[in-house]
């Protein structure tokens, strides 16, 4: 390159071309090109793009004099041509295919207005093959782009534009396929535009959704019909799809038709008419929203949208109507490939179709009783939303700026190439072009992603809040911002969000925000997010009412009003835990100030179990009267319990931090009542003549503690030397007796029920024994099933050395030197037998019983304590009171195959969640799997699988408690 050539190729980068030598050669292929024309291409948004493409097309046209004259002639063809060519690649690559096309852009030409749909239909009709059905398409898309490019038209009127364009193809591609198809006459169809085609805001390019409608005509057989009408409709599809010298159109997609891809192609009215009155879902009504005739038998179509137009308007009264909106939309974010979330500009959080989930899910709540909010169209339904007050002028502007940004980007990414594309691209030169070409000058890469990201930002707060701020604005009796929501359409509202007793929650609303307090004015800030949490979690009603119930509690307290302010993971936290467990909303109730323990992460693990014991010690030491220490006790308990569940519902502990944690919170207890009991018992006898010890038994001894569990135990005691020994024993009744009845007791936190069957006799046998009296019977007396008790059997409550000593005699009848014998085995796995015919209470279901049912709690843990009877003295891992401990040592020494230890653990693992679960949703224990639908979604719920997948989890625990059993049956029963 010579001297000249190079400061050439240098002064057109500095005028922005990104490849100034090619730049320089596409110039001088045109030839003598004026240097205001070079300004102007310098200007667009990719002047490089332009200038190749000018110069292809002149090359096409035949040179390069007859294409310069014509855009120096003609100042509005020019303007139009360049700014095309700069933001779009492919409809440059359509005028080098057609360069005479390039006169559609001339001043006097082109329509400087929308064109009308029947006279586009016109237009397009006038193809007769699939190559001239592409250049009708490309030319029509062009005359629309550059009056869209240089502001011509608005973005809606672009929008509309090409929905009409897509419907015009449809029909002309129909006239088409009937001219090939020789059962056409058999049959009436019609196509109608569903999705954005149908709502009037199509993108540039994108899938045309449509439902295909057919009816035989008189006298024609119907399967005849149909099988002609589906040709029709195929034909139709592969025209608009396939690929020819002239490119293609785009994809018709058919899957909003009943049953969707499983569904016939083509279904006659009737057809619809059924599927939509008995099988369809919420989300079917939702996309009917936007149908409307697109192609065929006008009348056909007609009639489809008479009949089912009405349902669209019920679908607010369904069951769990918002849910399944909400729903739908979490799987389509679900969806999104993980690299791609952040830039998803149409499905992402912030996007597009939160935006258009928030405007249709008002229309469906509103329109039924107001038919001025059923527009198809998102923008004209947000404007119908603000005059008629369920949304506030000041919002809706906010969330109408930021959809037109948000779509006039999309419309920017797509036409570049004309590809389907919704992903804010990476690339700092695509970024440039698409900034440039939205008016962005000055850094443009930069400045549309800092808007692109400032409106995402408006549109997550605007999505919840469009939905729940005009409620406030409704029984508040504010007309702030226009908004006039009546009670009525408040009451509508939250029944369709999912409240029981709307007319409830509407007083609860007004009793938190009325008045001019600082608490009334916080929580009328906040309360949008708050009933938008409720919403999303099983008992909305409950958890508003709570709320309501601990704000009057803590009244104007400053920590409270400033976690609700300015912790807004607290508020969430708060919200979902009361609008998802009575367990833990009881327990906040009687102490609101457990609130504090949210919004940080650090206060929802839970005490170490030293920290835990020494906190039990000190607050029942603070007091001398033994009935204000248990009650100091207490305290910590119902605050420990609360910890837990918070952290439980949130998910922040597995199954197994579960059991320890209330595990280390039942044995504390017991610690801190047997000091407070004994205190209690030396009051009123004097000094103790025997030392006590409490023997943990069943779930509490192996840190297997679940929410309903009660606290299994053996009292023991030994004299003092010296010491009467009928004193000692009546002296440790009275403590033992003394600690059940303090526990026992209401209180703040939930009774806890000591249940001391598992000591030697049962019932019958004495409740409190001395360690000789223990020693005596289980050399004499043991039987084969109270050793089977003693696996679980931890001493660590009370006196360190009788607990040392206890746990010294025991080892030896629960790990047997030799391990169990023939004997022994047959007579558990009689036992086992029994009680698999025998417990089971009467009308329970045997597989969905959680303890005793198939492949439930028990049939695990036996098999696990048959395991560790017959080889623990072998094995040491095996020694151990937690089950999954001892079942992992025993896969390890192969006494059980890995796949049959998973099998056990994940059965295991899913029944004690479910238990958990269920407890924490209605604060009372089930013994089976619950029936009822809305229990279930609540147990799904804090599982995790969502409230939409109640029945998902029965059929997971199903499988899994049936293949749990058939392990028992070879591992257990041989």
């Amino acid at each position: 390159m010579t001297t000249d050539a190079r400061d050439l190729a240098v002064a057109l980068a500095r005028k922005g071309f990104r490849d100034g030598e090619a730049a320089l050669a596409a110039l001088r292929s045109l030839g003598d090109v004026p240097d205001e024309l070079v300004e102007q291409i310098a200007s667009v948004a990719s002047p490089d793009t332009a200038l190749m493409s000018l110069a292809t097309i002149a090359e096409r046209a035949g040179g390069a004099g007859e294409i310069l004259d014509l855009i120096q002639s003609d100042d509005d063809l020019r303007q139009r041509l360049l700014v095309v060519l700069g933001t779009s690649e492919a409809l440059g690559d359509f005028l080098a295919r057609h360069p005479e096309h390039v006169r559609d852009l001339a001043g006097d030409t082109l329509s400087r207005v929308p064109i009308d749909l029947d006279r586009r239909r016109r237009e397009m009709e006038e193809a007769t093959t699939a190559d001239e059905l592409r250049i009708g398409y490309y030319r029509k898309l062009l005359h629309i782009a550059a009056r869209d490019l240089t502001a011509l038209t608005t973005f809606e009127q672009s929008s509309a534009e090409l929905s009409d364009l897509a419907v015009a193809t449809l029909g002309a591609a129909l006239k088409i396929a009937r001219e090939h198809e020789d059962g056409a006459d058999l049959c009436r169809l019609t196509i109608m535009a569903m999705g954005k085609t149908g709502g009037h805001e199509l993108n540039y390019l994108s899938d045309v959704d449509v439902i295909f409608v057919y009816e035989p005509v008189d006298g024609a057989d119907d399967h005849a019909a149909a099988m002609a009408a589906t040709r029709l409709a195929s034909a139709v599809m592969k025209l608009c799809r396939d690929h020819t010298g002239e490119g293609t159109i785009w994809e018709v997609d058919a899957d909003l038709r009943p049953e969707g891809k499983n569904g016939p192609l083509v279904r006659s009215l009737g057809s619809h008419i059924a599927y939509y009155e008995k099988w369809a879902s919420t989300w079917e009504f939702q996309a009917l929203l936007k149908a409307r005739f697109a192609a065929g038998d006008e009348a056909l179509g007609q009639a489809y949208l008479d009949a089912l137009s009405p349902m669209i308007w019920f679908a607010s009264t369904r069951p769990n109507f918002v849910g399944d909106v909400r729903a739908m939309r979490r799987r389509v974010i679900d969806h999104i490939p993980a690299a791609q979330r952040d830039r998803q500009l149409k499905l992402g959080a912030g996007g597009l179709r939160d935006v258009e989930f928030a405007v249709q899910l008002l229309q469906l709540v509103h329109g039924r009783a107001d038919e001025t909010l059923r527009s198809p169209t998102t923008l004209t339904a947000l404007q119908a939303l603000i005059d008629g007050g369920y949304v506030g002028r000041r919002d809706g502007a906010a969330m109408e700026e930021a959809y037109e940004f948000l779509r006039t980007l999309e419309h920017r990414i797509q036409l570049y190439r004309l590809r389907r594309s919704h992903i804010v691209p990476e690339d700092p030169e695509d970024l440039r072009r698409i900034g440039r070409s939205m008016g962005f000058r000055q850094n443009p890469a930069d400045s549309v992603v800092k808007e692109w990201q400032a409106h995402r930002r408006i549109v997550r707060r605007l999505h919840e809040k469009l939905f729940y701020q005009p409620l406030l604005e409704a029984v508040a009796s504010l007309p702030t911002d226009g908004l006039r929501l009546t009670p009525l359409a408040a009451e509508q509202r939250l029944t369709a969000l999912g409240f029981a007793d709307p007319q409830g929650a509407l007083k609860h609303i007004q009793a938190l925000t009325s008045g001019v307090s600082r608490r009334a004015a916080i929580q009328k800030s906040l309360l949008p997010a708050m009933l938008a949490w409720f919403a999303a979690s099983p008992d909305p009603d409950g958890g508003l009412l709570a709320f309501r119930k601990i704000s009057e509690g803590l009244g104007e307290t400053h920590w409270y009003l400033r976690k609700l302010r300015d912790e807004g993971e607290g508020a969430e936290q708060l919200a979902h835990v009361l609008s998802s467990s009575r367990y833990v909303t009881d327990l906040i109730l009687r102490a609101p100030d457990s609130v504090a323990l949210l919004g940080d992460d650090a206060e929802l693990r839970p005490l170490e179990r030293e920290r835990l014991r020494t906190e039990v010690d000190l607050a029942a030491a603070r007091h001398r009267n033994p009935a204000d220490a248990i009650r100091a006790v207490r305290r910590v308990r119902r605050r420990e319990l609360s910890r837990v569940g918070i952290a439980d519902v949130l998910g922040r502990l597995d199954i197994v931090e579960v059991g320890d944690a209330l595990t280390d919170i039942s044995t504390a207890t017991l610690a801190g009542a047997l000091t407070a009991s004994t205190a209690a018992v030396e009051a009123e006898r004097g000094e103790m003549p025997t030392r006590m010890s409490i023997i943990l038994m069943g779930r509490l001894g192996g840190s297997e503690v679940g929410y309903g569990s009660d606290a299994d135990v053996m009292f023991v005691h030994e004299p003092l030397e010296g010491a009467d020994e009928s004193e000692a024993a009546s002296a440790a009744m009275a403590v033992a007796q003394g600690l059940r009845k303090m526990l026992a007791a209401p209180g703040d936190d939930p009774a806890l029920e000591v249940d001391a069957e598992l000591r030697p006799e049962g019932r019958n046998g004495p409740l409190v024994r001395s360690f000789a009296s223990y020693r005596a019977y289980y050399e004499k007396w043991s039987a084969v099933w109270e050793a089977q008790a003693l696996l679980r059997a931890c001493a660590s409550v009370g006196d360190p050395d009788l607990n040392q000593r206890f746990t010294a005699m025991i080892d030896p009848l629960r790990w047997p030197e030799g391990g169990a014998t023939a004997d022994e085995v047959r007579e558990i796995r009689r036992i086992k037998a029994r009680v698999d015919s025998e417990r089971l209470p009467r009308g329970a279901n045997n597989k969905t019983h959680l303890k005793l049912g198939r492949g439930g709690l028990a049939d695990v843990e036996w098999t696990v304590q048959l395991l560790q009877m017959q080889h623990a003295h072998a094995v040491p891992g095996m020694r151990t009171t937690r089950t999954l401990d001892a079942l992992h040592a025993a896969a390890e020494a192969g006494l059980v195959s890995r796949s049959d230890a998973e099998m056990l653990e994940s059965a295991w693992r899913l029944v004690s969640r479910i238990r958990n679960a269920v407890v924490l949703l209605r604060a009372k224990p089930a013994e089976s799997m619950v029936e009822q639908a809305g229990e279930r979604a609540g147990v799904a719920h804090l599982l995790g699988y969502g409230m939409e997948h109640g029945e998902e989890m029965v059929d997971e625990y199903l499988r899994t408690t049936r293949q749990a059993r058939q392990v028992v049956e070879r591992v257990f029963y041989a």
